[in-house]
């Protein structure tokens, strides 16, 4: 199947443009919404089950592993299909794992809860792919970062009232030590992805490319294993998502055991202020993307965020907890940047590149059991010592790309723009025609 014809996303009007942001980001509230109800389930099923914090990461490994496992294929098959369709196929796998945690609640299986975990984190997976790098391309390549961080502002929107939700209906009363309410929620979480489907499908969503170098839509572009921007990006994905994921799963746990006398509810609701914490500084950087170079912000934000994790694992009562929020605001860029900056200039293997820089998501799986092992044997706060790893690799991939474009082009802290061909393949394939044909015919003269 041939891939589906477009256009750049500079040769779109600029109320296509706004219309098309605004459908592809009301996705990113749909996982948000999904990830922030899965690290309260985390602690509530300790509850319910009787399980370790190791056995509770369960939900982790088959929600983050579903994007390890799935979101190299939904790259490649959206390549063929295009945007539009691997969102319905996304949606729907997101419709029917959330369906599936109703009999999971009702016969109170947890081995239901981390298969059905699986099957919503390959729709979610699919939609990544497909919403990350839509709203990359859907514009300047400048502004890329800036972008993306306003689009997944609304995944943190979501993130918070997940466990806002969660505060008030898991921990109190009857339903602390019940799975009642969760059958509801999920339903609900089901019908939204319907919902979305059927507006999707109504909906008139153009297909976008990259505005690509000439050189790369003419057929002389380097292989995709070469671009070694789009490889290390996978390495540095895969490294924070797996520290973020860590440091948000036993946050409640964390809260808990500061010995100040916090309460499960409590921490929810502490938990749901990280988030919101989280989502100013999504919003704060979408200001600050506009100025600085993602790159260069990306290294400050990775070294904010190690230091706050060492904080954090060593300092007990509210001194931990403050450095905690500190942690989740320096957080709040380094995802959609290390997205932007991987998949950057990567023309016809936008969508390849798409796929395994969200591959790298699957590091949310390998994290929190390494972390739920250490918060076992010594405790919560020590085990934060984990995700301090991710953010060193992290680091060093901005740094890299720093120390590369300074060699390149000079060092700079200002936000600056790529050298790409805004126009159409069409006009640059003609142009690129005429421009041989006039160098035949000099050629044919001077002999």
């Amino acid at each position: 199947m041939a891939p589906p014809a477009g256009t750049t996303g500079t040769e779109l009007s600029r109320r296509q443009r706004i219309y098309a942001f605004a459908l592809v980001t009301s996705l990113f509230f749909t996982w948000g919404f999904s990830y922030g109800l899965l690290d309260v389930l985390n602690a509530h099923f300790q509850t319910v089950f009787g399980i370790s914090k190791l056995q509770s990461t369960l939900l982790q490994l088959a929600y983050f592993g579903a994007y390890f496992v799935w979101a190299p294929f939904a790259g490649t098959f959206m390549s063929r299909i295009g945007y539009k369709k691997g969102i319905h196929i996304g949606l729907g796998l997101y419709s029917l794992g959330a369906v599936f945690f109703w009999p999971s609640a009702k016969f109170e299986k947890y081995g239901g809860f981390v298969g059905s975990t699986f099957v919503i984190g390959c729709g979610l997976a699919t939609l990544e792919v497909a919403a990350n790098s839509y709203i990359s391309v859907l514009g300047t390549p400048k502004y890329a970062a800036a972008r993306l961080n306003f689009s997944q502002g609304f995944q943190g929107v979501a993130s918070f009232s997940g466990p806002l939700i969660a505060a008030r209906w898991f921990f109190t009363g009857a339903n602390a030590n019940s799975l009642g309410t969760v059958q509801w929620v999920y339903l609900a979480v089901s019908g939204l992805g319907v919902v979305l489907n059927i507006l999707f499908f109504f909906a008139e969503l153009p297909e976008i490319i990259s505005a690509t170098p000439a050189e790369d839509i003419s057929g002389e572009h380097e292989s995709f294993w070469k671009q070694y921007h789009c490889l290390f990006g996978w390495v540095a994905q895969t490294a924070y998502v797996g520290a973020q994921v860590g440091v948000a799963a036993f946050a409640v746990n964390y809260f808990e055991d500061q010995g100040v006398g916090i309460s499960a509810s409590r921490a929810s609701d502490l938990f749901s202020f990280c988030q919101i914490t989280f989502t100013v500084g999504r919003f704060v950087g979408v200001v600050v993307l506009n100025f600085i170079d993602p790159a260069f912000l990306l290294a400050c934000y990775g070294g904010f965020c190690t230091l706050f994790c060492i904080l954090v694992s060593q300092l007990p009562g509210y001194g931990g907890v403050a450095c905690l929020f500190l942690l989740f605001f320096f957080e709040s860029i380094c995802y959609p940047c290390i997205f932007t900056l991987g998949t950057k200039n990567l023309g016809i293997h936008t969508k390849r590149g798409s796929g395994l820089i969200v591959m790298g998501v699957g590091g949310g799986a390998w994290y929190p059991p390494a972390q739920g092992a250490l918060a076992d044997k010594a405790d919560t706060r020590r085990s934060y010592l984990v995700p301090m790893s991710g953010y060193i690799a992290m680091t060093m991939y901005a740094v890299g790309l720093v120390i590369h474009q300074a060699t390149k082009d000079g060092f700079t802290i200002r936000n600056r723009n790529a050298q790409v061909d805004t126009h159409s393949p069409a006009e640059v394939l003609r142009r690129d025609s005429t421009e041989k044909q006039t160098a035949n015919d000099e050629l044919l003269k001077s002999t």
